[in-house]
């Protein structure tokens, strides 16, 4: 059973009512043992990267969801739960993430000009790299779908780490993913059938 941890920090209603949807019977839980027992987690989280980097250290959680990604154990990070999986943001700051997939955190202004805005919020399409082999995460999508965004910093320093990125006035990470860790910018749970395809996927992985 899928498990979503609970920090604090997230949104849980729709991403519960997006497996539900999908037939995935699913828990929200910040127990340990639960989490343990789960076959794969889910990291969500918005808001600022600071206070959930806090949240995550003080509920217990940060060296939980390491020794559980440790395992081999699927983890998908969502939005600021997919930059938490990342090294260091610099979000108002140095702040150090989950370190599960090497990159940074860094703002979407300096690399996409003065004409488009910021927060990045809206629907984008997706685009896969070339280069790679396509993520088994997009198993039941194809390039130029549209996905559901709402963010102002991105993950930078992690091209051989992205699975998949959309325009946005720059080549901008939607996704990223190593080994047995992946990670979303977007919001499948806000995404329609595109992203209940992804969550569907996730599941079968």
């Amino acid at each position: 059973m899928p498990v979503i941890i609970d920090y604090g920090v997230g949104n849980l209603f729709s991403l519960t009512s997006s497996f539900k949807f999908i037939g995935q019977d699913v828990t929200v839980t910040s127990d340990k043992q639960k989490i343990a027992d789960a076959d794969r987690l889910i990291l969500p989280g918005v808001g600022a990267f600071s206070d959930a980097a806090k949240a995550l250290k003080e509920t217990g959680m940060y060296k939980v969801v390491i020794e559980e990604a440790k395992k081999g154990k699927p983890l998908l990070g969502i939005c600021l739960g997919m930059q938490m999986l990342l090294t260091k943001s610099y979000e108002y700051g140095e702040h150090d993430g989950l370190n599960l997939i090497p990159g940074n955190v860094k703002p979407l202004a300096p690399v996409i000009g003065s004409d488009l805005k910021v927060p990045h919020i809206g629907w984008n399409s997706l685009q896969f790299p070339e280069n790679k082999e396509k993520s088994k995460l997009y198993k039941y999508v194809e390039p130029g779908e549209h996905v559901y965004f709402v963010h102002s910093y991105y993950g930078a320093d992690c091209a051989e780490y992205v699975s998949a990125y959309t325009e946005y006035g720059a080549d901008i990470t939607a996704s990223v993913e190593f080994e047995n860790v992946y990670g979303t910018q977007f919001h499948p749970e806000k995404s329609g059938k595109t992203g209940l395809s992804i969550l569907k996927a996730f599941c079968e992985l």
